[in-house]
């Protein structure tokens, strides 16, 4: 057979549903392939940066390898943010490009390119993939794949990129050529924790008076979301969580305390402050959960670190305990662990920690206009309007913390965004990632006018396959979390985000795409708008909502201060690194 229906069979039987990708000449022979065989659906969309993160989002949901294609030089290149994205969030991802005929390319010859788009992509996406390697040979091919799927899903879950020469798309495989299927990771042959490893941990839980769990984006890449409630019971630890991890818990959940970090609720970053116990699961402790006083994180408090890399352990926050495991792993070994009762449930640490999140309610927070609408209570009302939504996705922003802050989610129901990369643009395209993923459900934007505008042009893409998408809209007129820095360390000089920045009216753009769209300005108009917009569950919809332009996200750490002291009540003492 011809070797790009080898590659198109080979992804089928991975499991691969659905395929992202912008044309282009040198994929041509994949996408005939692909189109011939009709066991995957190509989604076409426009611009190969949404192809990488549609295909980020689809691998979050279903755990099976997302996959996206694009045509040598530009149309590669433009694929590196995703795959920067699924490496820093550890989405498991299989990246296929086209690359210029063998004879086409340059080889050792003293020239920057001999083949039209020539382009080393394996030379610039290896420092962000778990391996990218050129497909020379097709006999290698067979091998590459399977190759790629592995390691993609294995350990640390990651991307991986092939570069596959357009003669070698063309070549013959032997017919007889097995396709072999991918181990799933989660059934694979690690060594279970034994009960010793525990001991340690349990011991100290049970002395500890003030215990918390912090949960991490690790919980989602090891897929061990299910069994996380369970084993939270178990051990009786209330529990805070980082931003990759917003949906650890239903909102009710009597154990979650609530979002901590830079932009956390008050009340959860007050908790991580008073407690004498921290168990870290499959969080990397970044500035964005410690802030930058790192002793201060760390304290006289006992911390147990469990992550899957161990590179990621004792890193900023140093003297901590580490069990290194799969996170599905350390939740069966507690699920398994004969305990009389919950050696972390203490009910005057948790009717305290409720006392906090009452002193500190997020809508107190907010200090814009006092007549317009209120970020914190607008998700409180679409989380009730959008109960039957499969999942949400953000994009980066303002609008980004405001929902980690206050969305309340329901048992069942997904979070999506961006972590490391933190890519204005992430939102739309992995909102179409999504939608594909959760067929016939509905799936809930939450977009801001800047990151929007990077990658608009996939409206195309959700009324074309006509996606149960609605998209909210936060509309503040700028880049409002560039120009809150701006505020507190420029003296209020805002260029290229208040200033020489501009946004179109977003909901007759949308109109111009045939998706129905509506605006709202007043906290009063509200609760039509969203009945408006979830009138029609299976129809994409575009709600605009005008945001004060000076609204400012609180609380937020005071930069340089500890985690517990935060703006508007502290005030930074240097300026924010990153």
């Amino acid at each position: 057979m011809k070797a790009s229906d080898y590659i198109a069979a080979f992804l089928a039987e991975q499991g691969v549903t659905h395929v992202f990708e912008v044309v282009g000449g040198m994929i041509t022979h994949l996408v005939d392939s692909l189109h011939r065989q009709d066991r995957i659906r190509i989604v076409s969309v426009h611009h190969e940066q949404a192809a990488a993160f549609a295909a980020d989002a689809h691998a979050r949901v279903r755990g099976v390898p997302g996959v996206a294609l694009a045509t040598s030089g530009p149309g590669a290149t433009n694929l590196l943010t995703g795959i920067g994205s699924c490496y820093f969030d550890s989405a498991p991802a299989v990246f296929i490009t086209g690359q210029v005929n063998r004879h086409e390319q340059k080889g050792d010859r003293p020239v920057r390119q001999l083949g039209f788009q020539e382009t080393d992509i394996v030379a610039m996406a290896r420092p962000i993939t778990k391996d990218a390697w050129m497909v020379r040979n097709v006999a290698d091919l067979p091998a590459a794949l399977a190759r790629a799927f592995a390691l993609a899903c294995e350990g640390r879950p990651g991307p991986v990129l092939l570069d596959v020469p357009m003669d070698v798309q063309n070549e013959s495989v032997p017919d007889d050529t097995p396709i072999p299927g991918t181990p799933d990771p989660n059934n694979s042959d690690r060594p279970n924790i034994a009960a010793s490893a525990l001991a340690p941990f349990l011991a100290d839980l049970r002395q500890a008076q003030r215990p918390l769990l912090l949960v991490g984006g690790g919980l989602m890449s090891a897929r061990a979301h299910d069994r996380f409630p369970q084993a939270v019971e178990k051990l009786g630890i209330p529990v805070v969580n980082s931003l990759m991890a917003v949906d650890a818990l239903p909102w009710n959940h009597p154990l979650r305390v609530g979002f901590i970090g830079s932009y956390g609720n008050r009340w959860a970053n007050c908790a991580i402050g008073e407690s004498d116990f921290l168990l870290v699961l499959g969080s990397r402790l970044d500035v964005r959960q410690t802030g930058a006083d790192t002793r201060a994180f760390k304290g006289d408090r006992t911390i147990y670190q469990v992550d899957i890399d161990p590179g990621e352990t004792n890193n900023r926050v140093t003297g901590c305990h580490t069990i290194i495991a799969h996170l599905r792993d350390f939740l069966d070994a507690v699920a398994a662990e004969p305990l009389e009762s919950p050696p972390g449930k203490h009910e005057a640490w948790e009717a305290h920690l409720r006392e906090l999140r009452e002193r500190w309610p997020d809508a107190s927070e907010y200090r814009g206009d006092p007549a317009a609408i209120n970020p914190h209570e607008l998700f409180h009302d679409l989380s009730e309007i959008a109960a039957d939504a499969a999942a949400y996705v953000s994009d980066v922003g303002q609008h980004q913390m405001w929902c980690a802050q206050s969305l309340r989610l329901h048992a069942g129901q997904r979070f999506f965004n961006t972590g490391g990369m933190g890519a204005m643009g992430f939102g739309l395209p992995a909102a179409i990632g999504t939608a594909f993923a959760y067929p016939g459900k509905p799936v809930v934007l939450v977009a801001g006018d800047g990151g929007f505008q990077l990658n608009l042009q996939e409206l195309q893409t959700v009324a074309r396959n006509r996606l149960s998408l609605k998209i909210i809209l936060l509309n503040n007129q700028c880049h409002g979390m560039v120009r809150q820095f701006q505020q507190s360390y420029f003296e209020e000089r805002y260029p290229s985000t208040a200033w020489g920045y501009s946004a179109p009216d977003f909901a007759r753009v949308s109109e111009a795409y045939g998706i129905r769209a509506g605006t709202v300005k007043n906290p009063g108009d509200m609760t039509a708008a969203f009945a408006e917009a979830f009138a029609q569950p299976d129809a994409p919809y575009l709600l605009q909502v005008m945001i004060d332009p000076n609204a400012n996200v609180y609380p937020k750490i005071a930069f340089g201060h500890p985690l517990t002291e935060m703006e508007p009540f502290a005030k930074p003492i240097q300026m924010e690194s990153t």
